[in-house]
């Protein structure tokens, strides 16, 4: 379906069955609290806080909110910027990126703040687009301020990107997320990740998951499902299948032998 343009911006959270539609406007959606999880043209990401996803216009997408969560909205119709070429060029450059993203630390301040302001004034239209076209400009400065790590050597920045998923480790993992920590297009990080760590992100990642639950699995009194669930896994029995599959036992053996 097609729905009608809301605000300008808004703070919403979604429900917890998928729903999905298409407008015709652009849309940013920037996670402040909990997470949700996005499908645009069939690439599916979990959006948490400090990340974000860029949705077309016209582009069919798919959202949920995984259990309590809070978005920043902010829709850009053409109307709202037709005539002002800055404006037009900047979010034209915004959108030549890939579709999700990672803020840095400063650029969330920002906008926690923005957001604040917003939720006090929920029908203050005209803070509404004030708070809209800042937070467009706090999205083109920080874009503008994170250079590509090929400009520094050709290397990726491994302690941002463990940093990462030690926060995010019982979650999903996005190779889209993984890039947008390091400000760089999926593919392009994809490349340097495989040529610099000599494996793919899914199974740097995966092999993380296994090293954390090896430590549980010695150091704490936790249940196998705990265990599982620490570490990202869907399902108790996902877990051991996985686990067996890679060091040839089980976790229960595993535990009897340490």
């Amino acid at each position: 379906m097609v729905v009608k343009t809301p605000k300008v911006s808004e703070v919403i959270a979604l429900p917890r069955q998928q729903l999905h539609h298409s407008h015709e406007y652009k849309q940013v959606v920037i996670g402040l609290q909990g997470q949700t999880e996005f499908d645009v043209d069939g690439r599916g990401s979990l959006v948490g806080p400090g990340q974000g996803c860029l949705v077309e216009e016209s582009h069919e997408h798919a959202f949920t909110g995984v259990g309590r969560n809070e978005i920043l909205v902010i829709n850009l119709p053409y109307q709202e910027w037709v005539g002002h070429a800055s404006m037009h060029d900047n979010i034209a450059r915004l959108f030549s990126r890939e579709p999700y993203f990672q803020l840095d630390t400063h650029a969330q301040m920002l906008i926690k703040a923005l957001t604040a302001e917003m939720i006090a004034n929920p029908s203050d239209l005209l803070l509404s687009r004030a708070c809209a076209d800042t937070l467009m400009c706090v999205l083109h400065r920080h874009f503008r301020d994170h250079v590509s790590p090929r400009r520094d050597g050709h290397r990726l920045n491994m302690d941002i990107i463990d940093r990462y998923i030690h926060q995010h480790i019982s979650r999903k993992i996005s190779v889209a997320q993984l890039a947008g920590s390091v400000f760089l297009a999926e593919s392009q990080f994809h490349q340097l990740f495989k040529e610099q760590v000599g494996t793919t992100p899914h199974q740097y990642v995966l092999e993380k998951r296994f090293a954390l639950a090896k430590q549980l699995i010695k150091e704490s009194e936790l249940t196998m499902a705990q265990i599982a669930d620490s570490c990202g896994f869907s399902s108790q029995s996902g877990f051991t299948n996985a686990f067996s599959r890679y060091f040839g036992l089980s976790p229960a053996k595993f535990k009897g032998s340490v």
